[in-house]
C-alpha cells in the first residue's frame, strides 16, 4: 500500500507536466511611457580603428527606454576591410541581418547535438541572414571597401557574449590547464592568449 501511495504524486506530476508552459509574460501596457524615445547618429560610421576593425553601434532598452516592453531593438554595424564581428552569440535574441554596403561572409555554427555544422553565406548589398537566438555566429568583410550591416534583434536588450573575451578574459581566469584540455592546447599558450584578453 505504501509503494502505491507514494507513486501518486509522480502520476500527477506526469499528467500536469505535458500542460505546462513557460513564456515571457504578455506586457501590461501598450507602450513604455519614456523620456526619450530618439537616438540619433545611426547614418555616421562607427570607428573601426581598433583589434577586431569593426565597430558596433547598438540601439536597446538602455539607449531608448521607450523599448523597454517591445521586445526589439537595433544594432548598426561598421567593418574596415577584412574587419570582423568576432564569434559571438546573443542569449536572449534571435538576430535578422541585412547587409547595406560591402561584402560580408557570416554565419553559424549548430549546436552539439547537430554535429556543429556551419551554415554560412557571401552577402552582398540587400542581402539578408537569420541567426537563431544563443548559435555562435559571426560575419568578416571579405571586400576591399569598408562594410556596413544594420541587424535588428528579437528582445529588447538581447546581449552579447563574445567568446574568446568571455573564454580567455574571463575575471577571474579560468585555470589554464582547464582550457588547455578543453582546447587541446598546451598551458602555456593559454596562458598567453589570457595575458592578451586581459585575464592575467
Amino acid at each position: 500500500m505504501r509503494v502505491s501511495q507514494s507513486l501518486v504524486p509522480f502520476a500527477i506530476i506526469a499528467l500536469v507536466l505535458p500542460f505546462v508552459n513557460a513564456y515571457d509574460p504578455s506586457p501590461l501596457q501598450d507602450f513604455c511611457v519614456a523620456i526619450d524615445d530618439l537616438k540619433g547618429g545611426l547614418n555616421m560610421p562607427g570607428n573601426t580603428n581598433n583589434q577586431v576593425g569593426s565597430n558596433v553601434t547598438t540601439v536597446n532598452v538602455d539607449q531608448i527606454p521607450g523599448l523597454n516592453t517591445m521586445g526589439i531593438s537595433l544594432v548598426r554595424i561598421d567593418y574596415a576591410p577584412h574587419g570582423q564581428n568576432p564569434p559571438h552569440t546573443h542569449p536572449r535574441g534571435s538576430e535578422i541581418l541585412v547587409l547595406v554596403e560591402g561584402t560580408l561572409y557570416v554565419g553559424f555554427v549548430s549546436s552539439n547535438q547537430d554535429n556543429n555544422r556551419l551554415f554560412a553565406k557571401v552577402l552582398h548589398p540587400g542581402d539578408v541572414f537569420v541567426f537563431p537566438i544563443g548559435m555562435i555566429h559571426f560575419q568578416v568583410n571579405v571586400g576591399k571597401i569598408p562594410a556596413v550591416a544594420f541587424a535588428g534583434l528579437s528582445s529588447q536588450n538581447a546581449g552579447v557574449i563574445t567568446i574568446a573575451n568571455t573564454v580567455f578574459g574571463s575575471n577571474p581566469p579560468i585555470y589554464p590547464e582547464l582550457l588547455a584540455r578543453a582546447f587541446q592546447l598546451d598551458a602555456s599558450v593559454v596562458k598567453e592568449l589570457q595575458a592578451k584578453f586581459g585575464s592575467i
